[in-house]
């Protein structure tokens, strides 16, 4: 009897997690214009119009673009600086971790507030560029988590071993350590990406009237009305999401990006 509670109740938790992504996946499929659950009719219609009207193309590839580069920067800054902290063992070294993770747990109108700040009064307020490095540093925590992680996970005898061999340390990080860390290096750049991909309010804040994301054209649309084709969006930012962990978790080693070490596989 208690493990059909206990089952009865996983089932109930599940249905609960499941249900705002069940109404809006049967609203994206209203035959009519109308957010109404149940669906009336069904229609794909509006899903093809995320493709075909421009107004919704054209901000499904400033997301894709914006997404692309600010992970692939977020990248490029949370490597060096995780390489940096595990060669480095000292308590002053901990300010760049604190400094790297600072953006991301500010809460996120506090830092959309600064990007904008800091963007209008240099000049640059508006360019689709400053989103990208907004974005990055906003996202750069994940990254350098996921690549700390890597590195902790990492035998210093290999490196050690390397360099008495007489490897320099560009053919140590190359041939011993980018091997050991690949598996966080793409989760990391997978969780910017989608993040950046869904995120609105530093976007807006520094972008939000000459560039527009899917996010933000989402919430410009609400002006004139509401569509089935923002939940369509809303779905298939779910589905991009579902799709790039499930392959991470498919072809990569799960138990190293979630943190678990050699020893404690089971």
């Amino acid at each position: 009897m208690t493990e059909f509670f206990r089952r009865l109740y996983f089932v109930v938790i599940g249905i609960f997690l499941a249900a705002p992504i069940i109404v809006v996946a049967g609203v994206s499929v209203n035959e009519k214009q109308s957010l109404t659950f149940p669906p009336q009719g069904f229609s794909l219609s509006w899903y093809g119009e995320i493709f075909t009207n421009h107004e919704w193309r054209n901000a499904l590839l400033a997301s894709l673009t914006l997404a692309l580069l600010s992970a692939a920067l977020a990248v490029a800054i949370a490597l060096p600086l995780a390489w940096f902290l595990w060669r480095r063992i000292a308590p002053w070294a901990n300010i760049f971790q604190i400094l790297g993770i600072a953006p991301f747990t500010l809460p996120p109108v506090i830092t959309a507030l600064g990007m904008l700040t800091f963007w209008a009064t240099t000049g640059f307020y508006g360019q689709p560029w400053t989103a990208v490095i907004s974005h990055a540093i906003f996202f750069v925590t994940l990254p350098l988590v996921t690549l700390s992680l890597g590195f902790t996970s990492i035998d210093r005898s290999l490196v050690e071993a390397a360099a008495t061999m007489g490897a320099d340390d560009k053919t140590v990080f190359r041939t011993v350590v980018l091997p050991l860390i690949r598996p966080y290096l793409v989760s990391g750049y997978a969780f910017a990406f989608v993040l950046s991909l869904n995120e609105y309010i530093v976007a807006y804040m520094t972008v939000g009237f000459t560039m527009e994301t899917l996010p933000i054209k989402i919430f410009n649309a609400l002006r004139y009305g509401y569509t089935p084709t923002m939940a369509s969006v809303t779905v298939l930012f779910v589905v991009t999401a579902a799709v790039i962990f499930s392959l991470i978790a498919r072809f990569g080693d799960l138990p190293k990006l979630l943190g678990a070490m050699a020893g404690d596989d089971r």
